[in-house]
């Protein structure tokens, strides 16, 4: 059950942290799709119905990786068509907070004293708004109680309610005030969770950096900069069994940085599939993502036919807003030797666009960390990214200076604007004419380590860190 970077990294974490000899266990809601996948359980809790929260047990079993799962086996709340937020016609379900709430609930209860498990843990690491009340259950818990660590993924979603849920989900009422939950009125489960864990994390340092201010902040910045002695920016990984160009079984031919010619049998694969004109001498800029202004593809679409007139080639696979799925769309049926949109996800492609695109281009307003920057590097597919967030921290802009160095990786822009990104689409373009400089900048991001050791490693020095506090 998997949405955007929250669930790359929900499966790949935990394994590097078991990985480093950590006794780990992952906590997941029993939503309809995981009780269908799971083929070995058996119960280990019953969780008898309260005023608060209805009849629930706990299975135990095993992800592929070996990591030993925990589901929250709830019908009432988890069992149902749709997402794991919305409904399938695309609204909020409204029980949503007791819904998280009743995941935070049973989170913190694992790490205190009322465990219904002989296994209790000294830490609790929740991820977003979803596990944001984790830490205040733990404030209020039974002793001994685990430390708490909450990883801010996006701040923009904050998992905002109405003031009567603090009530309903069972909390005492002095924690509705500033210092607690309450949030300009309301509850905050984001909020609640910043205020009072023991520590705060982010998923790239750079992102760390920017929420402190009131420009990414959104409206948490001041809380964000009084806790900035446990604010930690770790940098996510990425999947590197996964996402390989040596052995993907989704491509059509693979390749590794000493045999990059055959890169082009994927470019021929692409258009092919894609319908787009074989055209050896354009570059092919490829985006694979949600169709948001976040991710600056508003911009895109305000310069498309400059882009194009460069010329090139643009293939784009994602879903988000109506409009701008609706622009891609039109532009794509306008103009079908040029440009393909294709809406929706299709996990193939998108592993086909990474390694068949020349570029990539993810040119976002804000970016907490992202992931499809990394692959690409990996792909030997440039990126062109934005100086946000994690994209700043893994992305080195090409220049005379970095390619003599070997230190450039992609093209990076400052300005957050439709000229500033087509500027450097232009640069881009020129830049990939000179086949002897692009193979080097090529090898350059295949030659990057993006791997989860390095950031598990750091992880598992906190979660020792605050467990000894505890």
């Amino acid at each position: 059950m998997k949405t955007g970077g929250l669930g790359d990294v929900s499966a790949a974490l935990p394994a590097a942290i078991k990985a480093l000899g950590l006794d780990i266990r992952l906590l997941l809601p029993g939503y309809r799709q995981v009780l269908a996948w799971l083929r070995e359980r058996r119960e280990i809790a019953q969780l008898p119905a309260t005023a608060t929260f209805p009849r629930a047990r706990l299975l135990e079993a095993e992800l592929d990786s070996g990591v030993p799962l925990l589901v929250l086996d709830c019908p009432e709340l988890y069992d149902r068509d749709g997402g794991p937020y919305q409904t399938e016609a695309g609204s909020d379900w409204s029980d949503n907070a007791l819904r998280f709430g009743m995941l935070s609930h049973v989170a913190a209860l694992l790490g205190s004293g009322a465990s219904p498990l002989a296994w209790r843990a000294q830490l609790i690491h929740g991820n977003d708004w979803q596990t944001g009340l984790a830490p205040v259950y733990l404030r209020y818990a039974r002793e001994p109680r685990a430390a708490s660590l909450l990883t801010v993924h996006n701040l923009a979603f904050q998992g905002i309610f109405e003031a009567e849920s603090v009530t309903a989900l069972g909390l005492p009422a002095d924690c509705f005030s500033p210092d607690g939950v309450e949030y300009y009125g309301k509850l905050s489960f984001l909020k609640g969770g910043l205020q009072l864990a023991d520590a705060i994390g982010t998923v790239s340092p750079g992102y760390a950096r920017e929420i402190q201010g009131e420009a990414l902040g959104f409206g948490l910045h001041g809380l964000l900069s009084a806790r900035k002695h446990c604010l930690y920016g770790i940098l996510n990984g990425i999947d590197t069994a996964l996402w390989n160009p040596a052995t993907d079984p989704l491509i059509e031919s693979r390749y590794a940085a000493n045999t990059l010619a055959a890169k082009a049998d994927n470019k021929r694969a692409l258009r092919r599939r894609l319908g787009l004109a074989p055209a050896p001498e354009l570059p092919l800029f490829g985006v694979v993502s949600r169709l948001t202004e976040q991710k600056g593809l508003d911009w895109l679409l305000e310069i498309a036919p400059q882009l194009l007139a460069l010329p090139a080639q643009l293939v784009l696979l994602g879903g988000g807003d109506a409009k701008l799925e609706r622009g891609f769309a039109e532009l794509a049926r306008s103009r079908p030797s040029e440009v393909s949109a294709t809406i929706g996800f299709d996990e193939a492609l998108a592993h086909l666009i990474e390694a068949g695109a020349d570029m990539f281009l993810m040119p976002s307003r804000f970016e907490p960390c992202g992931m499809n920057q990394m692959y690409s590097q990996r792909y030997g597919t440039p990126p062109l990214v934005r100086a946000t967030g994690g994209l700043a921290d893994t992305v080195t802009d090409c220049s005379p200076a970095t390619l003599a160095d070997g230190s450039a990786t992609g093209f990076v822009f400052h300005e957050p604007s439709a000229a500033a990104l087509l500027a450097t689409l232009e640069r881009a373009s020129a830049a990939w004419h000179d086949q002897a400089s692009w193979r080097a900048l090529q090898r350059n991001g295949m030659a990057r380590d993006f791997g989860w050791q390095a950031s598990a490693r750091r992880y598992a020095d906190l979660y020792a860190q605050l467990a000894g506090a505890s």
